[in-house]
């Protein structure tokens, strides 16, 4: 079996949230969520996050419509991954990313009430749902 560590990102322009998990156990956990100007990173801060877990894999979520189609933010997040891929040579994924930020808000408040929903918990918890959600969804 599989034991990659894989890295997922939940792409905003505002905020960036970063999960962390393992193949073996199909399970993620949040790691942070990194301020972002206009979509725009402190890659230093992703690079940091990089050398520290040393992901085989990373994940970066797709925001489409309910629909499927695409919508402004999704052109943006395919850059994104794309500026990923060239910066540390990382293989990068995108993954449909509808409802995750929907099912972190309802997460967080179950576990701690409207305390827990803070934007960066928000966020990080959102990458844990696109992680968990491509675990689901790719061959065991």
């Amino acid at each position: 079996m599989a034991s990659r560590t894989m890295m997922a990102f939940d792409f905003g322009t505002k905020s960036i949230g970063v999960a962390i998990g393992q193949e073996v156990t199909r399970t993620a956990r949040p790691l942070a969520a990194f301020k972002a100007q206009d979509g725009t990173p402190d890659w230093s801060l992703i690079e940091k996050l990089l050398k520290e877990w040393q992901p085989s894999l990373l994940i970066v979520g797709l925001p489409l419509n309910m629909d499927g189609t695409e919508q402004p933010l999704t052109a943006r997040a395919r850059k994104f991954a794309n500026r990923l891929a060239g910066r540390f040579g990382i293989e990068v994924l995108l993954h449909d990313e509808r409802l995750s930020t929907v099912e972190a808000k309802a997460g967080l408040f179950e576990h701690g009430g409207y305390r827990a929903l803070q934007k960066g918990r928000i966020d990080a918890g959102s990458a844990v749902v696109i992680l968990e959600s491509w675990f689901e969804q790719s061959p065991g």
